[in-house]
């Protein structure tokens, strides 16, 4: 009777925290995203439907480079500055969305609700909990890893990973405002194959490497009932600073650096299959941010790049890059990240033929 009567104010104790660790979540998901995402699209929207046109710039030209210039330094800070100037908000909000993920939710919830019997319903599940956000590859990449941290599986978590930015609707409305009908459409069909289909196919790859616990999740960042939310909270935003942001922000810099070389690889006056090929590999490997594709397609397109091209890059572009596979790496394991590269080469691919056929 004792310890029945003791139990009770515990249990109390539990469901209030319980509930105060969501009602923080949520609230720190939506004024956290209006500020980053909602509010600045729905302005660019507005603009964008008065004018049909992009006033974005193009990430990859900024500093004066240009398709051919050897690495400097002066490539990787410019380029490095204006990323993360346009980065920046959404990554603070995934940061600190994901430590309260981690401290302040119960550790079971996230793969209750997305782990589901089916690889192809998981990642339909974690496509549509990805669209959302809006968050490009390399901010939706912490969450990724929080939701693989928190058991949810990896059709799931690749899946909210490649469905931030393959089926953001903002940028499919700034497609459809300021761009052809065909890259709406290729974006919207093959984005959705690549996003389901492509995240079941990485589960069933890495079945085998699939594990219950990633390997890179320590006791002490899970949290124990007797310690206060605040230093649970604490040390998961510390833990993903310092795990996932040095090596982000210095693959950002050699991506910045390495940028004349890359361009050089789409350059124009190259034509065949061995070019869209070709672009599906570097945009799969390079960062932009948030609808960053626009304005270089349309610069490409200009340019006289092929159609191939334009759908290979329209996929790849904004789908995963490399300080995003870099992030998830820990998480979701060599086999699985290695697939999912692959297979958004591979949806680059089929972008290209499909726009081509449009």
């Amino acid at each position: 009777m004792v310890t029945a009567r003791g139990a009770a104010p515990v249990s109390a104790r539990s469901r209030r925290a319980t509930v105060a660790g969501v009602v923080v979540t949520v609230v720190v998901a939506a004024v956290g995203l209006i500020w980053a995402k909602w509010e600045p699209y729905l302005g660019k929207a507005f603009a964008a439907a008065r004018t049909h046109e992009w006033t974005g710039k193009d990430i990859l030209a900024v500093g004066g480079v240009q398709a051919g210039d050897a690495p400097s330094w002066h490539a990787a800070t410019t380029f490095f500055s204006a990323y993360l100037g346009a980065i920046w908000p959404a990554l603070v909000v995934a940061l600190v969305l994901s430590a309260c993920v981690q401290a302040l939710l119960p550790r079971t919830w996230p793969s209750r609700v997305m782990n589901r019997r089916s690889p192809l319903s998981s990642a339909a599940v974690g496509g549509v909990a990805g669209t959302p956000s809006m968050m490009c590859a390399c901010c939706s990449a912490p969450v990724a890893v929080t939701l693989r941290r928190s058991g949810v599986n990896l059709a799931g978590a690749v899946a909210f990973w490649l469905g931030n930015p393959l089926l953001n609707p903002a940028v499919l409305v700034f497609l459809a405002l300021v761009a052809p009908w065909q890259w709406t459409v290729t974006r919207l069909v093959v984005g959705v194959g690549t996003v389901v289909g492509g995240a079941a196919l990485v589960a069933f790859v890495a079945r085998r490497e699939a594990i219950s616990e990633p390997p890179d999740v320590e006791p002490a960042a899970e949290g124990v009932p007797e310690s206060p939310a605040v230093v649970r909270f604490a040390w998961a935003l510390l833990r993903l600073c310092v795990v996932l942001v040095p090596e982000y922000l210095v693959l950002v810099l050699v991506i910045g650096a390495a940028r004349g070389w890359l361009l050089e690889l789409v350059d124009p006056g190259h034509r065949g299959l061995l070019l869209v090929v070709l672009a599906a590999v570097v945009g799969t490997l390079m960062v932009i941010p948030t609808a960053g594709e626009i304005p270089i397609l349309q610069g490409l397109a200009l340019l006289g790049v092929s159609t191939g091209v334009l759908g290979a890059l329209l996929i790849t572009l904004p789908a995963v890059s490399l300080p995003g596979i870099a992030m998830v790496a820990r998480s979701f394991g060599r086999r699985a990240t290695c697939a999912t590269a692959a297979v958004v080469v591979a949806a680059g691919l089929v972008g290209g033929f499909v726009l081509s056929v449009l």
